[in-house]
């Protein structure tokens, strides 16, 4: 099912042991969110920091939440995955 980008998977689930279909629900669901709404990014950060089993503190959480709103980083799963994929 993830035949091109199974090493990508596999390396986010050695790394953070969430399974690449948990990982693929979450963008879907993502990607039709308004990633500028402060509830709905709150909601994502919780989301994923359960899903990965890290804790997020609340300094760390209005960081990522500031950044965002602010334009200091990419504000879709799209733009995100790029950013990602360049830096490899």
């Amino acid at each position: 099912m993830f035949k091109k980008n199974d090493s990508f998977f596999d390396q986010v689930q050695k790394n953070t042991k969430v399974r690449p279909d948990e990982l693929l629900k979450l963008a879907n669901s993502v990607s039709q969110s308004n990633l500028k709404d402060e509830a709905t990014l709150r909601d994502l950060i919780s989301r994923v920091a359960a899903m990965a089993n890290k804790p997020v503190s609340k300094e760390k959480e209005d960081q990522i939440v500031a950044a965002i709103l602010n334009n200091n980083m990419p504000s879709d799963l799209s733009s995100l995955t790029k950013m990602f994929n360049n830096k490899n």
